[in-house]
C-alpha cells in the first residue's frame, strides 16, 4: 500500500491537484471489506473566490468548518437531501479548497459495491457521478473530517500518471448558480 502523504494535499494549486488526482486509488474499508479503483473524473473547487464552493466568500458554517481544515481530510456532504458526495480538502489550514471526486473505475470489491447500488448487472453507472461512487464505497457523513491517510478511506499513489492525451478538461457539473464561475474548466475526465 503506498498511501498519498499529507503534504500531497497541502498544494496551494487545487485545480493542479485535481487534475494530479487522475490516475490515483480511492479505497475504503469497512469491517475488513476493501473497495475502492482507480479514479477518473475530478473538479477543483477553490474556496473564497469560487462562487461554485461552499465556502465562497469565507463562509464558514458548521456544515463548511472542514474545509478550512488543513489538508488530507474528506468533506462529505449531503446534496439534495439524498446523496452523499465525497470531496478531498487541501491546502493549508484556513484556505478552504476541495476537490470532488466524481468518477472511479472500479477494481476491488466490486461484488460489495453491486450490493450496496442494489445492482445485478455491472456497468459503467455503478461508480460513475459522485453520488453513485459514495454510495459504492459505503461513504456518508460518517466520514466527513476523517484523515486520508486513515485505514478506513485513502488514496494510493500506483505511478500511473496519465498522459495529458488522456484528460478532458471541461466546465464544472450542475452549478449554474455560480455566473461566470460555472464556465471554468476544472472538471477533469480520463478518456476511456
Amino acid at each position: 500500500m503506498n498511501k498519498i502523504p499529507e503534504s500531497f494535499y497541502l498544494d496551494d494549486d487545487v485545480v493542479s491537484l485535481s487534475r494530479a488526482l487522475l490516475g490515483k486509488y480511492l479505497f475504503t474499508c469497512f469491517d475488513g471489506v476493501v473497495t475502492g479503483g482507480r479514479i477518473t473524473e475530478t473538479e477543483a473547487y477553490r474556496g473564497p473566490e469560487d462562487r461554485a464552493c461552499h465556502a465562497y466568500n469565507n463562509l464558514r458554517t458548521a456544515r463548511t468548518d472542514v474545509l478550512f481544515r488543513r489538508g488530507g481530510v474528506c468533506y462529505v456532504y449531503l446534496c439534495y437531501g439524498i446523496h452523499h458526495l465525497l470531496n478531498v480538502v487541501t491546502n493549508h489550514e484556513g484556505i478552504p479548497h476541495a476537490i470532488l471526486i466524481r468518477a472511479i473505475e472500479p477494481l476491488v470489491g466490486v461484488s460489495t459495491m453491486m450490493k450496496r447500488r442494489k445492482k445485478t448487472k455491472l456497468d459503467i453507472t455503478l461508480t460513475s457521478g459522485p453520488g453513485s461512487l459514495a454510495q459504492a464505497l459505503g461513504i456518508d457523513r460518517k466520514l466527513n473530517g476523517i484523515s486520508l491517510l486513515s485505514d478506513t478511506i485513502w488514496v494510493e499513489d500506483r505511478k500511473e500518471t496519465p498522459s495529458s492525451e488522456k484528460i478532458l478538461v471541461g466546465p464544472r457539473v450542475g452549478i449554474d448558480y455560480a455566473g461566470e464561475d460555472a464556465f471554468l474548466p476544472w472538471r477533469f475526465r480520463l478518456m476511456a
